[in-house]
């Protein structure tokens, strides 16, 4: 049997270095900037996990409004939602969801990035 694992994410955007900045400040994004065709390229790491930022240009289309089919967020783990609620409040942070009980081993809570991508932040206990 094939085994799959999760290698990364391509998020376009209008402003490359201006959602790298806000990586960076909000969730300590490690920015790796390089050339690939001779063009700058701008790449995160949250967490282990790579984003790769893409331009967006005339051809373009706008982001749909939600919902809508295909995927709706992405999310990053914490070990305490409280304390990351906390962090990303006094970073002023827009939440969309408060930190949010939905099973007894998970709280989630929900951000709007750049471009008003939806960021799930979420706590994951071991069940009893």
């Amino acid at each position: 049997m094939v085994k799959y694992g999760f290698d990364h994410i391509h998020l376009r955007t209008p402003d490359v270095e201006a959602t790298a900045a806000w990586y960076e400040r909000v969730f300590d994004a490690q920015i790796i900037r390089s050339m690939q065709n001779g063009k700058p390229r701008v790449d995160m790491k949250v967490g282990g996990t790579d984003i790769f930022l893409i331009a967006t240009d005339a051809k373009s289309a706008p982001a749909p409004v939600a919902p809508y089919a295909g995927i709706d967020h992405f999310g990053f783990i914490v070990e305490d939602l409280d304390a990351a609620y906390a962090d990303l409040k006094a970073k002023g942070v827009v939440f969309t969801m408060e930190p949010t009980q939905l099973r007894p081993e998970i709280r989630i809570s929900f951000i709007r990035g750049p471009e008003d991508v939806s960021i799930e932040i979420l706590e994951r206990k071991n069940a009893a």
